[in-house]
């Protein structure tokens, strides 16, 4: 299957501020290493998505969640001939915070802890956000959305870890990060950066690894992608914002940004801006699909599990059937 298949979308819709969304087809895309500001929950309609996470290798096919948090290194590629496809959001950490307050026991700043998960239901009300969205409906986009983020939170939840700076290294590669994020246009060399910090070139090296999980070179891209979105996001046009973040030109934005966001800046810019999309809602795995699943899940859990607690909430138990709005095939 061509290239030429693949499709993106990414966009946001005014009444789910702090949250990004995004409908896309890939078959030969390599998302290079990258973070995100927001979480990521990306629910596999088809294909598979391999990312690299934590040190190894993830897997996510159909019917489960690839979930990323925020400003984790991660990468992205298919994982058969065919790639995949997926609807994604990306609710701001403040968003899931307020939501992991009011509606669990998780404190401290709230996290995933597994970056995959198998939950065919899941997938449907993230699929169901993406499609509320697109028609303008506000009440259920929000409703569903929070209704997942809930969900996926009581199930592969926890607090997130605090990153401390407590070494010497850890507290160079902070002072390292701050000295790009100004000069961001134009940067040291490693090794003057390195002089600068009282510190050798390699030494450098090692902390901002440790630190940050890239080179600082690899971590310099992603945060002048990330700086250039902004741009974009408030009205400056590509060539202005690839020259603004240290870019050479257009072109250079173009290559650095579509390999980390997905789409060009140029379509990213334009489909924020229009809500409506004229193609037809991602399809979901097939309903018998889904229902073998869950069946295999609600026969484990029963086998383990036999009585329901009396103070469990329909949300609670995750049945289909306890959504306000039915899973859509």
């Amino acid at each position: 299957m061509a290239g030429s298949a693949e499709k993106a979308r990414h966009w946001q819709y005014a009444e789910l501020p702090g949250v990004d969304l995004l409908r896309a087809r890939y078959v030969e895309k390599i998302f290079v290493r990258h973070t995100h500001e927001n979480f990521v929950i990306a629910a596999i309609a088809d294909g598979v998505e391999i990312f690299h996470h934590g040190g190894a290798d993830q897997y996510a096919g159909p019917g489960s969640l690839a979930l990323v948090n925020p400003d984790t290194p991660h990468t992205g590629r298919a994982g058969v001939p065919e790639g995949w496809r997926y609807g994604a959001v990306y609710p701001s950490p403040e968003l899931v915070a307020e939501i992991a307050a009011e509606t669990t026991t998780i404190r401290g700043t709230p996290g995933f802890i597994s970056p995959v998960l198998d939950d065919p239901y899941a997938v449907s009300l993230v699929h169901q956000v993406l499609r509320a969205a697109e028609e303008g409906n506000a009440l259920a986009a929000d409703t569903l959305l929070r209704v997942a983020v809930t969900r996926l939170l009581r199930l592969n939840g926890g607090p997130l870890p605090q990153r401390a700076v407590h070494t010497a290294g850890a507290r160079i590669a902070a002072r390292a990060r701050t000295v790009l994020e100004e000069r961001m246009a134009e940067p040291p060399s490693l090794e003057r950066l390195a002089t600068d910090l009282g510190t050798s070139p390699f030494a450098l090296l090692r902390a901002f690894r440790d630190a940050y999980g890239m080179p600082p070179h690899t971590w310099l891209t992603d945060a002048r992608v990330r700086r250039a979105r902004h741009l974009l996001d408030t009205g400056s046009v590509p060539a202005e914002a690839a020259v603004t973040v240290g870019f050479t030109d257009q072109p250079h934005l173009n290559r650095h940004f579509t390999r980390i966001v997905g789409v060009p800046p140029g379509a990213y810019q334009r489909e924020r801006k229009n809500v409506q999309d004229s193609e037809g809602p991602l399809r979901l795995p097939s309903r018998a699909w889904q229902n073998r699943q869950l069946s295999k899940r609600h026969t484990k859990k029963t086998a383990e599990n036999p009585t329901r607690r009396s103070s469990e909430t329909p949300w609670e138990s995750g049945s289909p059937s306890d959504c306000p709005v039915s899973p859509s095939g």
